[in-house]
């Protein structure tokens, strides 16, 4: 935990984002692969078969290009942005709330989308979104992107998907007749600020909130209110996939924010497992492949980014993790997404998503808002019951 705090704070800068910040020039050829690319990624992002022999674009990968592919699975982002600090890496699968981190840290280098013939491909919502595009100079390629869902148990729900958030911000009775506490979970990183932000926004208009990642010091103490409210009600925060999927099948928890990718495991497995988009709305991750500023494969490098954009690779991807592809051509005549596959996974909510951001000081919404080192310090405490 100390060595997160350190690495957070040491790379939540300004954001700024002044000329010097990209002054790398992106690669200009490609030259021979160098033999191999690490990358840096969620869970279930890069699967060679391991687990399903059908989820596996990587062995294909590596019969073309000769480039092994060597995988650091982490859970959070602000554990991604500590081992991009460290180095080694080439790649990294950084959600919103890192991205920015990683530019104004100068860890990741701009890439030259000429290289990466797919790109072209990439969905037009998303080849200039604010957390990979920075004045115009782009970061990396868009990956997957999805909502944060409310997962919930059937069984303690009677069958009718909660409404509201408030399941897991506020001590209730459950339609199945027991208290909520101790039986809902919240995400274990400080970005899950948001997530009180957003309700804060529908359920007390009076504060002013405009954005849930731009925060003022009013509005910033009510969201950490809510939250230590919710403190009292959470059994465990999650930030390992499996552990929730066996927390909803073995310790009882009914309720939580989550991804689909979990839900989609435990419905397989025929548990009584369901979610929903609550009234509030969600908050969700949008992720970008980005290259290390000091990349030692960047050819490799290079190849898996293409490679990653290739209709079917999307496909499987999104098929695998229950997410939305970057490439709206993966939706159609992919047999492990199916043509439903997309719309199931929410590719026609991208506008009622508030995808993650890095909170920064000097903030569109409002004059000065609370910056993302506050958030991890205040997060830790909250968690601690402070």
């Amino acid at each position: 935990m100390k060595r997160l705090l350190h690495s957070c704070t040491a790379l939540t800068l300004s954001l700024a984002f002044t000329a010097s910040a990209l002054a790398q020039e992106p690669l200009k050829e490609l030259g021979a692969g160098e033999g191999e690319v690490s990358i840096v990624a969620w869970a279930g992002y890069i699967e060679r078969g391991e687990t399903d022999k059908n989820y596996d674009w990587v062995t294909e990968f590596e019969k073309k290009t000769s480039c092994k592919v060597s995988v650091k699975t982490a859970a959070t982002s602000d554990e991604m942005v500590a081992l991009m600090n460290e180095g080694g890496f080439d790649l990294v699968t950084a959600s919103g709330d890192a991205s920015l981190r990683l530019v104004a840290g100068k860890r990741v280098q701009p890439i030259n989308t000429d290289l990466i013939p797919s790109w072209k491909t990439v969905d037009e919502r998303l080849q200039n979104a604010p957390w990979n595009t920075v004045n115009g100079v782009h970061y990396g390629t868009p990956y997957l992107w999805g909502p944060n869902v409310l997962m919930y148990n059937t069984d303690a729900f009677k069958d009718e998907a909660p409404k509201s958030w408030n399941v897991v911000f506020e001590e209730m009775t459950l339609p199945d007749g027991k208290s909520n506490k101790g039986r809902v979970q919240a995400y274990d990183g400080p970005i899950h600020i948001a997530d009180a932000a957003q309700y804060l926004m529908a359920h007390k208009p009076e504060l002013g909130i405009k954005n849930p990642y731009e925060l003022n010091e009013d509005q910033y103490k009510a969201a950490l209110d809510l939250l230590r409210v919710q403190r009292t009600l959470v059994g465990r925060y999650w930030h390992d996939a499996m552990i929730q999927i066996d927390d909803f099948k073995n310790e009882g928890v009914v309720a939580s924010g989550s991804w689909p990718f979990q839900v989609n495991l435990m419905q397989a497995e025929k548990q009584k497992i369901a979610s929903t988009f609550p009234e509030e709305g969600v908050t969700g991750w949008s992720d970008t492949t980005m290259l290390h500023a000091e990349s030692q494969h960047p050819n490799c490098a290079y190849m898996w980014m293409e490679h990653s954009l290739s209709a079917k690779v999307q496909g499987d991807a999104a098929a695998w993790f229950g997410a939305v592809p970057s490439v709206p051509a993966a939706c159609k005549g992919n047999a492990l997404l199916t043509d439903e596959g997309c719309k199931t996974n929410g590719f026609d909510n991208f506008e009622k998503i508030n995808f993650w951001r890095t909170p920064v000081s000097k903030c569109e919404s409002q004059g000065e808002c609370v910056p993302y080192h506050r958030w991890v310090s205040d997060y830790i405490g909250v968690i601690g019951g402070r």
